[in-house]
Parts: structure tokens; C-alpha cells; sequence
């Protein structure tokens, strides 16, 4: 039988294409250079338009096309107009999830999807409190994603609450399931595979909800596999291929109307060594501490929050697996007017190392004034 033909059997039922397929999306615009005390400061993986020549900057324009084309099937395809600091499309995601099972408690995820590591990886940027991701576990996977095959498991009523922790304002990361097993590439979204080993990855979550209403949800996960790096000065007997691990925990309770979130990671990885020259395969660790409160006024809500972060390790993704110390405190507040205009205004104070072959001693402190404007539609 055609596979057409085996795909219509069991189609949703009642509904065509255009009540099937949804579109929605969101676009954030930016401006970093606000009271700025060194333009050399910068952070390329947190948002090319810190320090010098910066300007005003689309951070993000994304459309999100989505819909359950079959009982048992659902697709998720994610483009960004503001790709690589420029005005280019690029896919994000590009998905579909296969239940397993009558009641979809058992999916697998095929396709480019975000790597279950790290509840902020998780975190859409449409729901993030600070504009950018920490560096202690974003370092992981930069962008997130890669191309694999994911298992999900969990119950529905677990799975609708994950839903209600996104639906609701609560800056949920989305539905990851309570286990997640995965391999992927490894080298990342959008990059080609460049050795004959894949990466394996492990996720263990689970959102308790107390009884007066207060939700609390834990996690603990872990990848390893093999990263070859870029580089292009290389020595005759240079590797480029390391061997990589890591392993972190979560915890969040989430903002009802006070909020913490933390995490923290370690393992080994590559890291420039600015003294011989050389890479290194060493230790890396890093996390994050964030605090908000909810408050309401009218129809307004206001987010007030701070968050301390810091990564002592390499970038495995940036030229020469580049060599990174990050203690970085900012204080900010996030204002939606309507669930369809957030603007977010975020005070940084930013102490960062970043050292390659190509700038060996290079430690930049200063502080900033950030200021975003999204649209949700």
C-alpha cells in the first residue's frame, strides 16, 4: 500500500489542513549600548550587538508553524529571520513526534529538536526572563539543538501540566517529558557531523504540585560524546577530536508569586590554553541563580528579577574551543502591558575572559543597560 494511502487511515478527525496546521510567532528588538563602560566587552554566543559598532538589533524574528497532522502524529517546524546577527533565514527546529501509544504518553521526537540539557536551554526565548541564556550550561549546546532522535515519556496529566506551566506566565520550559533519552550529532544546529560517533544524552524531570497551588520542579541530566573543534592553525600531531561530558541538576519553583531558578553543571572539555598555545581537554563547571517576583497593577504585570551566573571553561563551538571565565550579576524588569508586548529593560555588570590563539590575554569588565521590545502573535 502507498505510504499516502497508509497515512490517511487514520487522519484527524473532522478537520482539514487549515484548522490542523497553526501559525504563530514573536520578534524581539534590541539596544545594548545604554550607559556602557566598555565597548570591548562582549559576548558573541549571548548577542552579537554587545560593544563596539553595535546598534540597534533583531535579536529574534521567528514563525512557528505546527499542528497534529495525524492521530498519533505531530509536526513542529521553527524558522529565525534574524539568523547569525544578520536578516537570514535558518531552521531552529524541524520535527515530528511519533506516539507510541494511544494515549501519546511515549513519543519519538525525529529530527532538529533542543537537546534535553538544562531547564534555560529548554526555555524558549519567548518565555526567558533574562535576554540571554547563562553561560555555564547554554555552553553545552550552542543554540540548543541538534539533529537526533529523542524518547519522551510522560503521563498526560503530567504532560498538561507542563502545558498549564507555559500557559499560564509561569515561564515553564514546555513539555520534555519526565525521562528523555536521546542520540544527536553533536556539533551542533545547523552544523555538519564531522567524526563517526554520536552524542548520547539523559534527562530526568519531574513538576510537583503542592497543595496550596505552588508548583516545584527538579531535574537531573547528562550527555558525553566526541566535539571536534575548529581551529585552523594546527601542529602535525594537533588533535581537533576531544571527548566531552557533562552532568547538572535543576531546581525551580516557579514565581507565585516569588520565584527561584538554579542550575549547575560540570564535566570536561576542550579549552584553549593561552600559555602554550595548545588545547587542552579540562574541567568546566557553571550555573546560575535567578530570583523574580510577580506583580500585578491593573492589567500589567511586572517581573522584577536578578540573576548571578558563571562558567569557568571552554566554548567547544568557538574558534579554538575558546577559554572562558564568566562572573556576570545582572538586575532588570520585564513589563507586559498584554500578553502581546513584553518590553524588558536588564542592568548588566560583566566580568569575562575570552581567550583564543587569535587574542590571548583578553579580560573585559564593564556594565551596560540592555533594553528589549517583543511582540508575541
Amino acid at each position: 500500500m502507498p505510504v499516502d494511502s497508509v497515512m490517511e487511515e487514520r487522519p484527524v478527525v473532522g478537520k482539514n489542513w487549515s484548522e490542523v496546521v497553526k501559525l504563530r510567532g514573536y520578534a524581539q528588538l534590541r539596544y545594548n549600548r545604554l550607559f556602557e563602560t566598555n565597548p570591548l566587552l562582549s559576548c558573541d554566543q549571548c548577542d552579537r550587538s554587545w560593544g563596539e559598532n553595535g546598534g540597534f538589533f533583531f535579536r529574534r524574528i521567528r514563525m512557528i508553524f505546527s499542528g497534529d497532522i495525524h492521530e498519533r502524529i505531530y509536526f513542529y517546524i521553527q524558522p529565525d529571520f534574524a539568523s547569525g546577527g544578520g536578516h537570514m533565514a535558518q531552521i531552529r527546529d524541524a520535527y515530528f513526534d511519533l506516539a507510541l501509544d494511544a494515549r501519546q504518553e511515549l513519543r519519538l521526537r525525529i529530527g532538529q529538536s533542543k537537546v534535553p540539557f538544562g531547564y534555560e536551554n529548554l526555555q524558549s526565548s519567548q518565555n526567558r526572563i533574562p535576554l540571554d541564556r547563562n553561560d555555564g550550561l547554554n555552553s553545552a549546546v550552542a543554540n540548543e539543538r541538534d539533529i537526533g532522535l529523542m524518547l519522551y515519556y510522560a503521563p498526560s496529566k503530567i504532560r498538561e501540566r507542563f502545558r498549564h506551566l507555559v500557559s499560564s506566565g509561569l515561564k515553564g520550559s514546555g513539555d520534555y517529558g519526565v525521562l528523555a533519552i536521546g542520540a544527536y550529532n553533536g556539533q551542533t544546529a545547523n552544523q555538519p557531523e564531522k567524526n563517526n560517533s554520536l552524542h548520547t544524552v539523559g534527562r530526568v524531570s519531574y513538576p510537583f504540585e503542592l497543595g496550596n497551588g505552588q508548583f516545584i520542579e527538579g531535574s537531573l541530566q547528562g550527555y558525553s560524546g566526541k566535539f571536534v573543534i575548529n581551529r585552523q592553525m594546527l601542529a602535525d600531531d594537533s588533535p581537533t577530536e576531544f571527548r566531552e561530558y557533562r552532568y547538572g541538576a535543576t531546581l525551580v519553583v516557579f514565581p507565585q508569586p516569588f520565584g527561584i531558578q538554579a542550575e549547575y553543571n560540570w564535566g570536561r572539555g576542550p579549552e584553549f590554553n593561552p600559555t602554550t598555545g595548545d588545547i587542552d581537554n579540562k574541567p568546566l563547571e557553571g550555573g546560575y541563580l535567578l530570583a523574580s517576583y510577580y506583580v500585578t497593577s491593573g492589567k500589567s504585570l511586572y517581573i522584577p528579577f536578578s540573576r548571578y551566573h558563571y562558567y569557568s571553561g571552554g566554548k567547544k563551538h568557538e574558534f579554538d574551543a575558546t577559554k572562558h571565565r564568566v562572573r556576570e550579576w545582572e538586575i532588570g524588569i520585564e513589563w507586559q502591558p498584554n500578553r502581546n508586548f513584553e518590553l524588558v529593560a536588564m542592568y548588566t555588570v560583566s566580568d569575562r575572559t575570552f581567550e583564543n590563539s587569535l587574542n590571548p590575554s583578553n579580560r573585559q569588565r564593564g556594565s551596560l543597560l540592555r533594553l528589549q521590545a517583543q511582540v508575541n502573535f
